[in-house]
């Protein structure tokens, strides 16, 4: 969805061939070149989006008039920059679409509104989601010795906070620069776009807005990876056909990564369709189903088979209901205290059921628990 709006905004061809010729692509070196490939390109895509997002925030800065007037002008809009409020655009139906009321070229936003408690929770809870999500875990794969782990934890935190930081900032610098450019949720994710376009020329925004590219390919390559790993090997192999040959389960680990990227193809036709929920339903059933039960595997050693099958399928499946039952209709039935991210119950619920299960049936073998206890003798050398 990320590469067809960026190729959509830049040539101006129909968003559905432009994602899925992005798609293709980040199929097509998935599947010729597996774990490598994938980790390699991420580190290059990670040093073009680090280049690009401080290019354009430097720029930026300096095209917006300075820090502050870019903190004048968001201070302005009611509730903005409140640590407990939020800003509420004034907007109205256009073709479906919630679109932000313009009036003599200034946009609208009526009185902010307090942060309620459900809201913070929520906000709080995206925070778990990393413990399950593929992208995360499978750099682990490329550890090779246990002292890699606090170098990879320094090197990890300190990308996090540039990268954020620095996203953010382009936000509220486009909010101050081009505060009509983009009216809808979804239009506001291109705001990068307009910026490269805005401070560069042609070939340098190219450049640029390559990181798009790189951050859209290095979340999409993994997904595809593990999701498909996941199904020829713990599916495949560990339940329907024990004996599968190496050749067996690369055969039905590329069928089920081109399966599994034809679904994500489907599901990103909608061009109206905002990348962040989109992502933030993604981020939740990824971390519900497999974030409680790695931190049971690692800190519980009661944690048995049924126990881990119980926590993903109860994990997996509240998300699903709460996002698509529980909060669809809470409100109606004059239950809004329920009105929360289903990442927050979903992954509360996987760690009840693990518990319980675990508990009730028969606990790991001698070998495991002895495997458990080694592994925390293991030193940080």
């Amino acid at each position: 969805m990320t590469v067809g709006k960026l190729f959509s905004a830049l040539f101006g061809f129909e968003y559905k061939w432009m994602m899925a010729i992005g798609a293709v692509f980040v199929i097509a070196y998935t599947f010729l070149g597996g774990f490598m490939a994938e980790s390699i390109s991420d580190f290059l895509q990670a040093i073009v989006m680090f280049v690009a997002l401080i290019a354009v925030l430097g720029f930026g800065i300096f095209a917006a008039g300075g820090v502050e007037t870019v903190a004048a002008n968001i201070s302005s809009i009611p509730g903005f920059v409140d640590f407990f409020g939020m800003a509420a655009p004034v907007t109205q139906d256009v073709g479906g679409v919630a679109t932000q009321v313009v009036e003599n070229g200034v946009p609208l936003f009526g009185e902010s509104t307090p942060y309620a408690l459900l809201t913070i929770l929520s906000t709080m809870s995206w925070g778990l989601g990393y413990f399950g999500m593929p992208q995360v875990l499978l750099r682990f794969f490329a550890i090779r010795k246990v002292k890699e782990i606090r170098r990879s934890r320094i090197i990890a935190i300190v990308w996090c906070v540039i990268s954020l930081a620095v996203a953010v900032c382009i936000g509220l610098m486009g909010r101050s620069l081009f505060p009509t450019a983009h009216l809808t949720s979804g239009g506001a994710e291109n705001i990068f776009i307009t910026f490269a376009t805005f401070l560069f020329h042609p070939i340098v925004a190219g450049i640029v807005m390559s990181g798009i590219l790189a951050a859209a390919m290095s979340s999409s390559d993994s997904y595809l990876l593990i999701a498909a790993s996941a199904v020829s090997k713990n599916v495949f192999k560990g339940l329907i056909y024990k004996k599968a040959t190496e050749k067996q389960i690369m055969l039905v680990t590329r069928i089920a990564l081109a399966a599994i990227a034809i679904i994500g193809i489907i599901i990103a036709l909608d061009e109206n369709s905002v990348i962040f929920n989109i992502v933030s339903f993604a981020w939740a059933g990824f971390g519900a189903t497999f974030g409680p039960i790695m931190l049971f595997s690692l800190f519980w050693k009661r944690t048995n088979t049924a126990g881990a099958v119980a926590g993903m399928l109860s994990g997996g499946i509240t998300v699903f209901v709460w996002k698509l039952v529980v909060r669809e209709y809470c409100v109606d039935w004059g239950l809004s205290f329920l009105n929360i991210y289903e990442l927050l119950p979903a992954f509360l619920l996987s760690c009840l059921f693990i518990v319980v299960v675990s508990l009730i049936t028969k606990r790991p073998s001698k070998a495991i628990e002895e495997e458990f206890e080694l592994a925390k003798t293991i030193e940080m050398e």
